[in-house]
């Protein structure tokens, strides 16, 4: 095995492929890069069996060839070289990397020993555009991060909606619900894919503007193809709970305000919601919102915030940090918020979007 690849391209996909590497893992060679030299580009891939990540990085290959070498090591030394061009070459047990001024030898493990991250790609479920893609951040942040309920820390996406496909999202406490969205010409019946692997996507700085999704249904496994790179991921087996009941109707209060200002009024009031559980109201007055907070140990403070209300003045108390979340991933200038009383969920939208909801149970507090 012997080529040579740009540094700045090596260390671009280590990067990304270094998010699948175990932490923690009872199988040594989890904690390895599988680095394969094939004509013309390594393939560099990594797995802790929840997702696996295969990426392509152009090289000049004089002979082709793999191996696995730690990643941590790898990965902080290629942070720190400078040298902009590398030479990788396999030398009986051990990998040497050379640069102008560089020589490092790793230890390797064998290639064989590497689990394969998939064996097929199974069927074609359709082709998924950047812009599309994107539109995720608005839902996958709702997913709960708690991996001893399955099925709230995965994303849905299904067809059961009616008008197109659904993607969502819930943690127990909130709900992220976007509507109509595109698989291309597809359809999608069920799927559960865990959240972290479309967070793996979203964080891409090159992100394709096609993405092709796959599913094989033989190792319940989604696989996500780019341009240079493979993203898959172990689907959930778990029910995940009936998004159309949670989803209210007939509310009877709504209110419309600039996203921007009620972001800050968010903020602000959080300094003083920080030391009290995080508790923040939000009283609808007649053409105001005020957002507000209070800790006994510190005080209180409240900010208006001007808004078009239709129905009842009424108040609701939700968490600080959902409400932040929420803000910083709409779109457009203005939010739609509804609510029917201080202990029934309340909804916020984006002003002329009936493709995305997002629900946020109320806290109960006194007085």
């Amino acid at each position: 095995m012997k080529a040579t690849v740009l540094t700045e391209n090596f260390r671009e996909g280590l990067t990304f492929v270094n998010h699948a590497v175990s932490s923690r893992s009872q199988l040594p060679i989890l904690l390895n890069f599988l680095i394969q030299a094939k004509k013309g580009e390594l393939v560099i891939s990594a797995t802790d069996l929840e997702i696996g990540i295969t990426v392509n990085v152009p090289a000049k290959t004089d002979e082709e060839g793999e191996t696995t070498v730690p990643a941590k090591t790898l990965f902080d030394l290629i942070s720190n070289v400078t040298q902009e061009k590398l030479v990788l070459s396999l030398e009986g047990p051990l990998l040497n990397i050379t640069g102008e001024k560089i020589k490092t030898s790793f230890s390797t493990m064998p290639a064989g020993e590497f689990p394969k991250i998939q064996s097929e790609k199974g069927e074609g479920m359709g082709v998924i555009k950047k812009e599309d893609m994107l539109l995720l951040n608005k839902v996958v942040f709702a997913a709960s991060q708690d991996s001893g309920r399955p099925a709230l820390s995965g994303v849905l996406i299904t067809g059961m909606g009616g008008g197109g496909t659904d993607v969502v999202a819930a943690d127990g406490y909130r709900l992220s619900l976007l509507k109509g969205f595109s698989f291309g010409s597809k359809k999608i019946e069920k799927l559960l894919l865990p959240a972290r692997v479309i967070k793996e996507l979203l964080s891409q700085k090159n992100m394709s503007d096609e993405i092709k999704l796959f599913v094989s249904g033989e190792n319940s496994q989604a696989i996500f193809v780019q341009d240079s790179s493979t993203l898959v991921g172990r689907l959930i087996e778990a029910e995940f709970p009936d998004y159309a009941k949670i989803v209210p109707h007939d509310l009877s209060v709504t209110a419309i305000f600039d996203k921007n200002e009620a972001q800050n009024a968010v903020r602000i009031c959080s300094v003083f919601a920080r030391d009290a559980a995080n508790v923040m109201r939000l009283t609808v007055k007649k053409d105001k919102v005020i957002f507000s907070s209070s800790a006994s140990s510190v005080g209180e403070n409240s900010v208006e915030v001007e808004a078009k209300v239709n129905g009842e003045e009424n108040e609701i108390a939700f968490n600080a940090r959902y409400l932040l979340d929420i803000l910083s991933v709409m779109d457009g200038d203005s939010v739609l918020f509804e609510m029917s009383g201080p202990l029934s969920p309340g909804v916020f939208k984006e002003e002329g979007n009936k493709n995305f909801l997002h629900i946020i149970m109320p806290i109960r507090v006194q007085g």
